[in-house]
């Protein structure tokens, strides 16, 4: 019979990285990298706390329950979006009707990019 390998606290083979996690901390190092390079100390400080925070407590559940807070938080912007659109086409200025649709726009844009799959 083979011997039992005990498993250590932290080993590789005990907490292996989920592979949502892995690409949240991924991209994390990335602005890391960057903000190295820039020499930005505060954003390289929020990021070095929040790869910290992604080692200790990711998971692909709360990974998946974040996504979906962000998809309707989203969502409900463009609804108001579209109705601050729909008041000022009622009221019919076009400096506002423009500057509405350039926010409902942009509104739509953050929705699509909350709805993009999560990389595996």
């Amino acid at each position: 019979m083979a011997p039992r390998r005990r498993l250590l606290r932290g080993s590789p083979c005990r907490r292996r990285p989920l592979p949502a996690c892995a690409a949240k901390r991924a991209s994390i190092e990335s602005q890391i990298s960057e903000a190295t390079a820039q020499g930005n100390r505060r954003q390289l400080s929020g990021l070095k706390s929040a790869l910290a925070a992604n080692k200790r407590h990711c998971t692909d559940a709360s990974l998946a329950a974040d996504r979906q807070r962000d998809i309707a938080a989203a969502t409900k912007k463009v609804t108001r979006r579209e109705a601050d659109l729909a008041t000022a086409q009622a009221k019919g200025d076009p400096k506002k009707i423009a500057k509405e649709q350039k926010q409902l726009d942009a509104a739509r844009e953050a929705l699509a990019e909350a709805q993009k799959p999560v990389p595996q």
